[in-house]
This record gives structure tokens, C-alpha cells and sequence, in this order.
């Protein structure tokens, strides 16, 4: 059983930096052997910070303030070495990248069962069995740091598979995969309910396993609200859900929206020769003789796990060295270099992106030079996105819708004529989607061409003018 009772924690540090309010308050929850409860709630609400104390981060890893007792099977999990709760909880994180110790998939998957001794046959059957079951074959023996996001948070949730532990934890497990590849996570899942595993999962896209939990706990400002269980949780009405902040329940494929990619009246943007493979592969990731797309209008980029996606748009604002095909647009024509003043890019994992000491500062580098009133203007963009209480936080301190909407910011503010967004709502909450949707339609009206790589179908009913899949 994992219990937390009256657990309250505010992360700092030894020397007294304190990162804003409290992060968890008065929260008690306990789960039982074999059960499936779901966190969710508004981004910033505490659910990452819940799953760190039961796997042991917090206080470990994450310094902090802590009061009251986590337990698991009634020893106290800050008290016991981080390896030893290893052995009994495994973690699928927001951002799989962070949990990664091997370069080729294949020993991520095997590392786990080394850890503990296990035999070589025991090891090789497990590796099998979740490799059969997640249909991930093409993923072995290869580099993980030539994989997709989507296709990283697969090897993650197999490697959690494969070392067998009795509870796990999920952190957004679905943020980065596409719906196939949601649909095989659902099956794990009940995979590992059949096997009597504890799972606890962080989630704000909930309509794949809304019928697979017990029992749903909302938070909102690291409280807890509200718990859901049986005819209650499946009497919730749409309108219901949205007051609560929470998505949809019902599980859509981007492919089923049907959106018309360009138009016969639509000015477009036009590629030519977008050919790029990665160093060492004959097998190119973006291979296009010529391609167009809308100008001035929001268009969905839809497509599997490592169909070419983000390659595409890293190659359209000129990221890849090795991709040098010209983009014509508003009777002008860009090569790559040209192409880097042209478009901004937030990009999936936005830690990368952000750079300064302060939610302010990260968005003042981003103004055009000569801006006036910059600061006036820098905290009206962030008052938009529903950032504007953090403007001296530490951008690295943010949760990861925080970072999104933080990284999105920065591209209102850069005034670049074409901007290109990867997974933008792949940590945000119902709300905070709807916010994005509704700033990126402020960007269309003011006939800036927006391309979105997106899973989220939800943001395309909300958004999205055109779409065009990669197959």
C-alpha cells in the first residue's frame, strides 16, 4: 500500500531559497495493492510533485520543505535508501530523456534486471515479452538518441515493463505519443492490472484510460478537490469536466478531424528539395521534392512516432545543417540561414530553449531590438498565457506545461513572420489548451503562419485551420 498522510512540501533549498508556494498542502491519499488511481488537474497542481515523494525524489533528489508521513507498505520512503525503493516502484517521466543510462535501446532495457542480478535467460524473456506486447520490434538495437520523443517514451514504459516492479509510476505517459501508440500503452496498462500492479498515473490526456482506473484524484493548487470513483466518475458531463479543468474522455484520432491541408484560394508557402538524412543513415527522415503550405493559417502536422515530424520543421527554420532546401514564401525566397531570422520554433522538450535567470528576462531577449516599453510589453504577453505571477521565478523551476506556455511567450514576442510549434500542449491542462488555441488564432488574424506538430486532436477541433499528415 502507498500512503501519503497530511503530506505538505515546498521545494528549496539548504541555504533557504524557497520556489514559491506551496507545492503540495494538507494532502493525504492512500492507494491500495492492485489499484489504479489517476491524478490530474491543472498544470502546476502539485501531481508530479505527489509521484516524487512516492518514488523517493523528493526528498533525495529534490530538496524541499516536507511535513507529514509517506509510506510505502508502512516504511517511511525518506528514510530508506533510494535504491532499496527502487526495487519496489519504477517511474515513467515526463521527459523520458532523464531517465535514459544506456545509449542503444536494447541495454535501456536490460539495465534495469542487471541492477538486480537477474539471470541472463530471465532478462532476454522479459525484454521479449514486453517488446511482443508493446509491437516495439523496430525499436531495438538502435540509438536511443536518434529515436523520437514519442518513440523514447515507448522504450521508457517497456523498460519499466521489463524490471518488473510492483508499482509504477506514470508521468505523462501519453504527452509524446501518437494515437496507435496510445492505444499499445492502454494495453500494457491493463497488462500490468491483470498482473496486480499498483499504478499511479499523472495525466491530463485522460480519455484513454478513463475506464481502466479506480478512482480519479483532482488537484488544484497542491490540494486536494475532489476524488472520483464509480458511477460519479462516468456520470460526468463534458461541461462537468471543463469546470474541473480536465480534458475530454472521449478518444479521438487526429486522422479522424479531416481537415483539408491546402485550399485552392489559400497564398501558400512552398518547399523545395528537403532532403535531410542524420549522420551515419542513407535512410532520409524528410525527403521532399516540393511541398506547399498554407500561408497565414494554422496548420496541424499529424503523423506516427517517428514518421519525420519535428525533422521537418527543424529543417523549414534551418536547425539542420544538412538539409539546404529553399523555402518560397510571400514572393521571397529563403535559404537556411535566411530561414533562421524568418521562423521561431518552440520546440517538445523546452528546457532546452530557455536560458536566463527569471520568467521576465526569458521573455525580454525575445523582443524584436528598439522595442518600447519593453518590459510593459513582456508582462502583457505573459499576462496572456496566465504566467505573470511567476515573472521572477527561475524558468527551470516551472512545471512542464509552465515551461510550454513560458516557451510559447517568448515566440509572441520574437514578431517572427512564420512560427512552428512542437507538441505545444503535451503538459497542458483543458484550460491552458484552450488558452494556446486561443492565442494561436490572435497569431492567424495578424497573418503570421503557424505549422503545430500535434497528437492532440483536441487542439486541432480547438485551433487548426488546415492539416497535413506525414505517413
Amino acid at each position: 500500500m502507498v500512503e501519503l498522510k497530511n503530506v505538505s512540501f515546498r521545494y528549496g533549498s539548504e541555504e533557504g531559497h524557497e520556489y514559491g508556494e506551496n507545492s503540495l498542502s494538507g494532502v493525504s491519499i492512500s492507494v491500495r495493492e492492485g489499484e489504479f488511481v489517476l491524478l490530474t488537474g491543472p498544470s502546476g497542481c502539485g501531481k508530479t510533485t505527489v509521484l516524487r515523494l512516492i518514488n523517493g525524489l523528493i526528498p533525495h533528489f529534490y530538496p524541499g520543505f516536507l511535513e507529514g508521513e509517506v509510506l510505502i507498505d508502512g516504511k517511511a520512503v525518506g528514510s530508506q535508501k533510494l535504491y532499496d525503493t527502487a526495487l519496489q516502484v519504477g517511474t515513467v517521466f515526463q521527459n523520458p530523456r532523464s531517465q535514459f543510462y544506456n545509449v542503444d535501446t536494447t541495454g535501456e532495457l536490460a539495465f534495469g534486471c542487471e541492477n538486480r542480478g537477474l539471470p541472463e535467460q530471465e532478462i532476454y524473456r522479459r525484454i521479449d515479452d514486453t517488446v511482443a506486447r508493446l509491437g516495439i520490434e523496430a525499436l531495438m538495437d538502435r540509438n536511443i538518441f536518434r529515436l523520437s520523443d514519442g518513440e523514447k517514451q515507448k522504450i521508457a514504459c517497456a523498460a519499466v515493463s521489463v524490471a518488473g516492479a510492483g508499482i509504477i509510476l506514470l508521468d505523462e505517459p501519453s504527452a509524446n505519443l501518437d494515437y496507435e501508440a496510445t492505444l499499445a500503452l492502454r494495453k500494457l496498462i491493463l497488462e500490468w492490472r491483470k498482473e496486480g500492479k499498483t499504478i499511479v498515473a499523472a495525466e491530463h490526456r485522460i480519455a484513454y484510460l478513463w475506464d481502466l482506473i479506480d478512482r480519479a484524484v483532482i488537484l488544484r493548487d497542491g490540494k486536494i478537490i475532489r476524488e472520483l470513483i464509480g458511477e460519479e466518475k462516468n456520470a460526468l458531463t463534458p461541461e462537468a469536466l471543463a469546470g474541473m479543468g480536465l480534458r475530454s474522455t472521449i478518444q479521438e484520432s487526429p486522422g479522424s478531424v479531416g481537415l483539408p491541408s491546402v485550399l485552392n484560394e489559400d497564398e501558400t508557402l512552398t518547399l523545395t528539395d528537403f532532403h535531410f538524412c542524420y549522420p551515419g543513415s542513407k535512410t532520409p527522415v524528410v525527403n521532399l521534392p516540393t511541398l506547399s503550405l498554407a500561408a497565414g493559417e494554422i496548420t496541424a502536422i499529424t503523423g506516427r512516432n517517428g514518421a519525420g515530424k519535428t525533422s521537418l520543421l527543424n529543417c523549414i527554420c534551418g536547425l539542420e545543417k544538412r538539409c539546404n532546401g529553399v523555402l518560397k514564401y510571400r514572393d521571397r525566397t529563403y535559404n537556411r540561414k535566411a530561414r533562421q531570422k524568418l521562423c521561431f520554433m518552440v520546440m517538445q522538450d523546452t528546457g532546452n530553449q530557455l536560458f536566463t535567470e527569471s520568467v521576465l528576462e526569458e521573455v525580454l531577449i525575445s523582443l524584436p531590438k528598439g522595442t518600447e516599453n519593453e518590459k510593459e510589453q513582456a508582462a502583457g504577453i505573459l499576462r496572456a498565457l496566465d504566467l505573470d505571477q511567476y515573472l521572477d521565478r527561475h524558468p527551470q523551476s516551472l512545471s512542464g506545461g509552465q515551461k510550454q506556455r513560458l516557451a510559447i511567450a517568448c515566440a509572441l514576442a520574437s514578431g517572427r513572420e512564420i512560427i512552428m510549434l512542437d507538441e505545444p500542449t503535451s503538459g497542458l491542462d483543458h484550460a491552458h489548451m484552450l488558452e494556446t488555441a486561443a492565442l494561436l488564432k490572435q497569431l492567424k488574424a495578424r497573418g503570421i503562419t503557424i505549422l503545430v506538430v500535434t497528437h492532440d486532436s483536441e487542439l486541432i477541433r480547438a485551433c487548426c485551420t488546415r492539416q497535413y499528415t506525414i505517413e
